[in-house]
């Protein structure tokens, strides 16, 4: 083991440590301040706190009328009801006390088994520069970064050919990708949205040609979990001259692809809206009551390989799955190579279901998987999807696949990388790191 792996771990185990001093203080801290009594006064009171307020929160968005502002008022009413009745006991130092003692435990424990999280990097491997790169752009994506950062000029000056999505006529751009490489392309790259990319990544994976991202869109998604600069789309075209390839995964539903996911259910009913353009929050509030209560849309069926979820309001398809560290694991995903669909789905229809998202339950509330396929079915011969950010009606059953490692992504050797993945909270991890001896 060399010295930096030694100090790496001594580091951890003392992390470790740290993180269990807090925890038995956090604990200690109430009892101590108030009395077993008092402590388990605390605790029924915050936890009745956040129950009520979540409950009044799916009555919110499941109701209409007055009964919709009343819950409304409950939510907001509860976290206040709680920090007056610490305040009136006194002891609402207590409280910050032992809040800010959890989150430092957390903290601790996170570095402490940082070392044992998923590995975020994907092979790389060295290749020529493209003799023939082609590059298309969108000039409205990301409110107009192609023209901000000059990217046309610099790409040709790289010595790319350049299209631009422009003009009032809609352009084909599976026919524009598909004529390039038909006249001697060698590389294809897009600057624009995600379902552009998924478009052109396909026409790349037939021709089995390397395919560059510009990190050019308004969120970037499939850019950033590539570990490109989001923030500088420019530093995406030093891959035409110093580049890296890496073999990334790409997503398949009914024959379409998508770099990043597909949803179906409540999101994708929402957005199909006509009124959702003019009046996103008005369209959401008008929509989600019968939605949520199996009022309108079709019942969906979701087959994830030996897992069968009945009735979600929401499905979530992602190439490759999304980090699990989070209520909903839709932060970022840490690999793009691993050959495997990602799956969330939500079935809430009560408000048992609400609170029950608080604890995880498996298949109720929020479910987490993933397969290599996936289908959705329902009681509707078509159903919407939101596919990469774009809106559609596909036939069902919808067949979701995965092609492990069949798109050439071509990035910059030198670019910001991705973070690394937190490793999951596990006390019985943590607790063999704080024991440990070397």
């Amino acid at each position: 083991m060399t010295n930096t792996d030694t100090t790496g771990s001594h580091a951890r185990r003392w992390w470790a440590r740290l993180a269990f001093v807090c925890a038995a203080a956090a604990a200690v801290v109430p009892v101590l301040a108030a009395g077993v009594v008092g402590a388990v006064a605390l605790l029924i009171i915050g936890v009745g706190g956040v129950v009520v307020a979540v409950a009044a929160l799916y009555s919110f968005v499941t109701r209409f009328g007055i009964l919709r502002w009343i819950a409304l008022g409950v939510a907001l009413l509860a976290p206040i009801v709680v920090v007056v009745s610490f305040v009136r006991a006194n002891l609402l130092w207590v409280v910050l006390v032992s809040g800010v003692l959890a989150l430092v435990t957390v903290v601790a424990a996170r570095i402490a088994l940082r070392g044992s999280g998923t590995d975020s990097t994907m092979p790389e491997y060295s290749v020529p520069p493209a003799q023939r790169p082609f590059l298309i752009m969108n000039p409205r994506s990301g409110g107009g970064k192609v023209s901000k950062f000059d990217l046309v000029r610099k790409a040709e000056e790289l010595g790319a050919r350049v299209a631009l999505l422009e003009g009032p006529e809609e352009i084909d751009v599976t026919a524009l990708a598909q004529r390039a490489v038909a006249e001697g392309a060698d590389l294809l790259g897009v600057a624009g949205g995600d379902g552009t990319q998924a478009l052109v990544a396909a026409v790349a994976v037939e021709h089995d040609l390397p395919f560059l991202v510009i990190s050019a869109g308004t969120r970037n998604h499939f850019a950033m979990d590539l570990g490109l600069d989001r923030a500088d789309p420019t530093r995406s075209l030093d891959a035409l001259r110093d580049g890296v390839e890496l073999r990334v995964d790409l997503g398949i539903v009914n024959g379409r692809p998508f770099v990043n996911n597909a949803s179906f259910g409540v999101y994708a009913e929402i957005v199909r809206s006509p009124a959702y353009r003019d009046d996103k929050t008005a369209t959401v509030l008008a929509l989600l009551p019968d939605l949520l209560n199996g009022h309108s849309g079709p019942r969906l069926l979701a087959r994830i390989g030996e897992i069968t979820v009945d009735g979600p309001q929401a499905i979530l398809v992602s190439n490759n799955p999304y980090g699990s560290n989070d209520l909903a694991g839709l932060s970022r995903r840490v690999r793009l190579d691993r050959g495997v669909l990602g799956a969330v789905t939500l079935s809430v229809t009560s408000t048992r279901d609400a609170v029950g998202l608080l604890r995880r339950t498996r298949l109720r509330g929020l479910a987490q998987a993933t397969a290599i396929e996936l289908t959705v079915d329902a009681d509707a011969p078509e159903i919407p999807a939101g596919i990469d950010g774009e809106s559609l009606l596909l036939d069902t059953p919808v067949r979701c696949t995965i092609r492990p490692g069949a798109l050439r992504v071509r990035v910059p050797r030198d670019r910001p990388g991705v973070r690394p993945a937190s490793a999951a909270f596990d006390w019985a991890r943590l607790w063999r790191t704080a024991r440990s001896s070397s």
